[in-house]
């Protein structure tokens, strides 16, 4: 018996998921409820691993998918952005259009060679319209989402493989040259700002120039937290914020800072280290990390 065909959308580039099914009724259930608790329990999946994907679509998109909203009468909550919904409603209409060319292809599939290789030549002039009827080809993510290019470059930042926990997209805004090192200055907004040391043959590996854009990679491990006034440090890069998860082990603990602009930093620190810095969810402190730790990646 003829086993069933079947796809599933997935919006990845260079081989790393950027949503597929799971995220995006995740960002779906968010909007439903107003809130991650509510929005993990009904899919469910644990609160953290929720967080987890949404830290990451927040980090590498120019614009916050999800925002957190603190007090006020309903006690704060959680809520897609307008970036968010475009992107939800992106993904299911490329979902409904991969739908219709199956459901188009399916009778031909198992047709001799000849007669596949005629049906392809005429699939290229056939778009399914919302009736699953054939009309103009007019690309699918121009119809859906008017920012069409932004998207683009959105899927390629966020489906680089990495075991970084942090990922930052921004562009390069200076290159302060040495010798034998560049030091790449990287403007995620204009508030925020993080350096990188790369040796120059990297810098030009790379293809490093002012405008480019990249991804700035910083293992959680290479994360130093500071809370108070604290005193001078050489690391040359510090973001300030709220600490707003804390997952805590025997040994070691996982804070998670929000910095702004819907960004998270997450250091990965001893149990000591924790209990010692009185670090608790709520409560202001500072991600410090070196240029020298702070991997680039180009994304053009």
């Amino acid at each position: 018996m003829p086993r069933a065909l079947s796809l599933s959308t997935r919006l990845t580039s260079a081989g790393s998921l950027l949503a597929g099914e799971n995220r995006i009724r995740l960002l779906e259930a968010v909007g439903a409820h107003g809130s991650i608790t509510r929005a993990a329990k009904s899919l469910p999946m644990s609160y953290k691993a929720a967080w987890d994907a949404i830290d990451a679509m927040n980090n590498l998109s120019e614009q916050a998918l999800v925002e957190r909203s603190t007090g006020g009468r309903q006690g704060g909550g959680t809520r897609l952005t307008d970036a968010g919904r475009r992107l939800i409603a992106t993904f299911r209409a490329l979902e409904r259009e991969q739908q219709g060319a199956l459901a188009h292809l399916r009778p031909h599939l198992r047709q001799p060679a000849a007669r596949r290789g005629a049906v392809r030549a005429s699939a290229g002039k056939r778009t399914a319209g919302s009736n699953g009827e054939a009309g103009a080809a007019t690309p699918l993510a121009a119809q859906a989402v008017p920012e069409a290019a932004d998207l683009q470059l959105l899927l390629r930042r966020l489906a680089v493989r990495t075991s970084a926990r942090n990922q930052f997209v921004g562009r390069v805004l200076k290159l302060n040259e040495s010798k034998l090192s560049v030091e790449v200055v990287v403007e995620l907004d204009a508030q925020t700002r993080i350096a990188a040391g790369v040796t120059r043959d990297s810098a030009r590996a790379l293809g490093l120039a002012v405008g480019s854009p990249v991804l700035a990679l910083v293992k959680a491990s290479s994360v130093l937290l500071g809370v108070g006034d604290g005193a001078l440090t050489s690391a040359r890069n510090h973001l300030s914020g709220t600490v707003t998860r804390v997952v805590s082990g025997p040994i070691s603990a996982e804070v998670t800072l929000a910095v702004g602009a819907g960004r998270t930093v997450t250091a990965g620190i001893t149990r000591e280290s924790l209990d010692r810095l009185g670090v608790a969810k709520g409560k202001a402190a500072s991600a410090l990390f070196k240029a020298s730790s702070v991997i680039l990646v180009a994304l053009d």
